[in-house]
């Protein structure tokens, strides 16, 4: 089971995400670390990411899905755009 955890910035996703995964015993992730360096140091400047900018990261988290969909994890993402 994977248990994935949305919302806006701030809104307390990795607070619950943390206590989840203390509460269920398992794996908590940040997505916002499987950003490449150029996107956090875009992010840190407050520049919007793009579609292509996110392509990567949202391969990446797939990636990870794929590889844990058979243990418990608990993952944290910022709300995304309805596309994806």
């Amino acid at each position: 089971m994977i248990l994935i955890l949305m919302g806006v910035s701030g809104a307390g996703k990795s607070t619950v995400g943390k206590m989840l995964a203390n509460r269920l015993d398992c794996k908590f992730y940040d997505t916002d670390l499987f950003h490449s360096k150029e996107n956090i140091e875009k992010m840190s400047k407050g520049v919007p990411l793009s579609d292509t900018d996110r392509e990567p990261w949202l391969l990446s988290i797939r990636n990870l899905i794929e590889t844990k969909m058979l243990s418990l994890h608990a993952l944290r993402l910022n709300r995304l755009i309805e596309m994806y």
